[in-house]
């Protein structure tokens, strides 16, 4: 997939925070893909990132919000975010639900993060997924609705191009799974038909 990254410079950091079960699973997911597709980012695998210093170390220098749709979340699809002297990190957490859950739970620097939400009409394109709810979003789908966000704030500013080509490497993903699976002869254990 490497050859469909289009690789974008932001000002605001992205950090991705992958369950070990998204890490085990496979290394083409759109975790990987959203830390490959974004030069100021970094990408984390674990549970309890209570005492990771590289994390702390982030929240203590950036005014940091996570992104996950609580009740309290600050709307980025209707408001902007306060203008600070740090600079903008925004955590995105690459698990299913119920593991997001306990990532939560045993991470006490998590805990203290501001919470970051949107909405959008878009429905998720991960065809070889099925998604717990039609608007649920995918780790790379969501981060794409939160660049243009932010480039409607004028909190970033992007070439159309690189927004447009963002989600290549997922769609190319999609494709390469879609001829595993129509494909009888394919050794992907995964998708043999039984």
């Amino acid at each position: 997939m490497c050859g469909h990254f289009e690789h974008i410079n932001t000002q605001t950091k992205f950090v991705v925070l992958m369950h070990p079960k998204e890490f085990k699973k496979v290394k083409n997911n759109t975790g990987h893909f959203t830390h490959q597709s974004l030069n100021n980012s970094e990408l984390f695998i674990g549970i309890d990132f209570t005492c990771n210093r590289r994390i702390n170390e982030i929240i203590a220098t950036h005014e940091s919000y996570i992104l996950f749709p609580s009740q309290d979340a600050l709307n980025l699809s209707q408001t902007k975010p306060k203008s600070s002297e740090k600079p903008l990190a925004i955590f995105l957490i690459d698990s299913t639900w119920a593991c997001t859950k306990k990532m939560f739970t045993q991470s006490q620097n998590l805990q203290k993060l501001k919470h970051m939400s949107f909405t959008t009409t878009k429905i998720s394109q991960y065809q070889i997924k099925i998604q717990p709810d039609e608007n649920y979003l995918s780790t790379m789908e969501s981060t794409l609705v939160v660049l243009e966000l932010l480039q409607k704030w004028e909190i970033e500013a992007f070439e159309q191009k690189a927004l447009e080509g963002f989600l290549s490497p997922f769609y190319a993903m999609i494709a390469y799974q879609q001829e595993l699976i129509a494909n009888p002869r394919s050794h992907a254990v995964r998708f043999k038909k039984r």
